[in-house]
């Protein structure tokens, strides 16, 4: 990294820590849920019951309080669409780990298929470290079959921070193998996802299921009023053709609530795959997928990720949420690389 980039970037985190907000924690006493604020300002909840299915974010504001996740399944909302259970707040799954699907596991799974299908639980929370320019979670938790073998010990830690305009969300998770040697399937459904409010996707006229008023249901096309959400990523591409291709930022922005509001999700070069693929769907499912090489390239890659019992692998994404002021590419990038620069420890 050359001299100027360096002035630039530290110019940058000067800038945001000028700005940053006061990040505070609310546990609730007997339930599984920690509020997260922003000088005292809600910005989102961390969802960890062993009811659920994997932990997940949920809902998530932006700094103008516009909700930018989805509804459904946890909350729904009019006029949404009730696709994919699976896809709740931001979440961290994968499809196939020694041939037990993580990414798609919901209520909506029958009990006679449930063996394949694994489990993010025996959540225990380790860290709650508020502060003025950024509060750190951690927590630890166990990918597990359904007889409750465990296939991965995870390690989490959410750093968030934000500022009048802006919410940022740093995921840092290592993933060790525990008895077994574990593989990562080279597949579709992975890694890092979040599922947006129904404002925020493509114009479609695509007729779907979608609740209406009080939760009833209606096959519908989405309204063309309403929804305005476009992609951008850091090679020129948008639209649709965000999807599968290689990326180390992808940016999604619409309207939410009268307001111009974006949503960037930036890579990490010390991440396996860099840069990873964007799974990035007009629906609203916006995912980055670094394992998922086949499918992504038509075959001519392979990833096919695998640890010995004992190893461990690490993953550092950050998410940045802007109302109002959205970042351009010139500015995406200069974030991205100051990103780079960074190397926050999940167990610091």
């Amino acid at each position: 990294m050359n001299k100027y980039l360096i002035v630039a970037c530290c110019f940058l985190q000067l800038q945001l820590h000028a700005q940053s907000k006061r990040i505070s924690f609310l546990h609730h006493i007997n339930t599984s849920r920690i509020d997260i604020g922003v000088d005292g300002k809600y910005f989102s909840s961390f969802v960890f019951s062993d009811s659920l299915e994997k932990p997940v974010l949920f809902p998530i504001h932006a700094a103008n309080d516009a909700v930018i996740t989805r509804g459904f399944p946890l909350n729904p909302r009019e006029d949404e669409r009730i696709d994919h259970p699976h896809q709740a707040g931001l979440w961290f799954t994968y499809e196939d780990v020694n041939g037990i699907d993580f990414w798609n596991n919901s209520y909506a799974i029958p009990a006679e298929r449930k063996s394949r299908y694994g489990w993010i639980r025996s959540v225990q929370v380790t860290q709650m470290k508020e502060g003025k320019r950024e509060g750190r979670l951690s927590y630890t938790a166990n990918w597990e079959r359904q007889d409750r073998r465990i296939l991965l010990e995870e390690h989490t830690s959410f750093i968030f921070s934000g500022t009048d305009k802006s919410r940022t969300i740093e995921r840092i998770t290592t993933l060790t193998a525990s008895n077994d040697t574990v593989r990562f399937k080279d597949v579709k459904d992975g890694l890092l996802g979040i599922r947006v409010a129904s404002e925020l996707e493509m114009p479609s006229d695509e007729v779907m299921e979608m609740t209406s008023e009080r939760g009833s249901l209606t096959i519908a096309s989405p309204d063309p009023a309403v929804t305005s959400g476009s992609y951008l990523n850091s090679i020129g591409k948008a639209g649709d053709e965000v999807w599968g291709t290689r990326a180390n930022w992808c940016r999604l922005t619409g309207t939410k609530d009268g307001s111009a509001v974006s949503i960037t999700i930036m890579d990490h070069p010390k991440n396996p795959g860099y840069p990873g693929y964007w799974h990035a769907r007009g629906y609203g499912l916006f995912a980055q997928n670094p394992l998922g090489q086949h499918i992504f390239s038509n075959g001519k890659e392979t990833m096919n990720l695998t640890l010995a019992p004992g190893k461990s692998v690490t993953f550092r994404y950050r998410i940045l949420i802007n109302n109002t002021k959205i970042p351009g590419a010139v500015e995406l990038n200069k974030l991205t690389d100051e990103f780079a620069t960074t190397n926050n420890h999940p167990y610091d």
